[in-house]
């Protein structure tokens, strides 16, 4: 069965609430291609690795967390930026692409699906009285350590992450996917055990050890490729539509 992209790209609009989310690129059809989908590949984020394997698995749409045309970059289509346009325009294949609407959401969401991922209790926002936080605050079923809650981590993501081990147990978590390691302050002032994110900065590890809490870093990629399956998941369901999630390996 085919579904035209228009009608396809205003459900994920519509889905994700992308239009009143502020974001630091444009979220939705980042470029277009055929005007009928019959095939969705998803992936974290639209490399040339990701584009040539969705031309092999003759996708119509690909639907990707990490899409193009950031705020700041360079606007010139040279290098691998023309490469990656000239693959998708050549086989005409739609990108469509949700930052932070994906990161947001709270049923296909990064980090309410890491959550689920985890085993962790989803008990509000990181901070409730700042909107442009991300993250999430939640709690565990029964207290662990610090050192078991990270095996977990690594034995769900497939990827050894960076602990920085506090003095307790852990029950009370905060988390950020990707790129969130700046919202740790927030987390403490949440009262966590640990807080998890996809990267570290170095000044992360200071105010984990001196505040008293753990820390993970879980891998950007690792930690944001739940999102972007779980959305194409919904859309394949509403329109019959085929979906494949192809994971192109990213270690940091």
């Amino acid at each position: 069965m085919a579904i035209a992209l228009r009608t396809l790209v205003e459900e994920a609009d519509r889905f994700l609430n992308a239009a009143r989310i502020g974001d630091y690129c444009p979220n939705g059809l980042q470029v277009e291609g055929r005007p009928q989908v019959r095939r969705i590949v998803s992936g974290v984020t639209a490399s040339q690795a990701l584009l040539d394997a969705a031309v092999e698995a003759e996708a119509d749409v690909l639907l990707v967390h990490h899409g193009y045309f950031w705020k700041g970059e360079d606007a010139c289509i040279t290098g691998i930026k023309r490469r990656r346009l000239q693959t998708l325009l050549s086989h005409d294949i739609s990108l469509l692409a949700y930052h932070l609407p994906l990161d947001l959401h709270p049923e296909v969401g990064n980090n309410v699906q890491l959550a689920r991922q985890l085993d962790i209790t989803v008990e509000g926002p990181l901070d409730a009285d700042n909107p442009k936080v991300v993250g999430l605050l939640g709690s565990l079923a029964e207290p662990v350590s610090a050192r078991d809650f990270a095996r977990r981590v690594q034995e769900v993501l497939g990827r050894e992450p960076l602990l920085v081990e506090g003095a307790g147990m852990i029950r009370r978590i905060g988390w950020c996917t990707g790129g969130g390691q700046g919202y740790i302050d927030n987390a403490i002032a949440a009262g966590v055990d640990l807080f998890l994110s996809g990267e570290a900065s170095e000044q992360t590890f200071h105010s984990a050890r001196e505040n008293g809490i753990s820390f993970i870093a879980a891998g950007h990629h690792a930690t944001e490729r739940y999102g972007v399956q779980a959305l194409g998941e919904y859309l394949a369901r509403r329109f019959a539509v085929e979906h494949l999630f192809i994971d192109c390996p990213n270690p940091i």
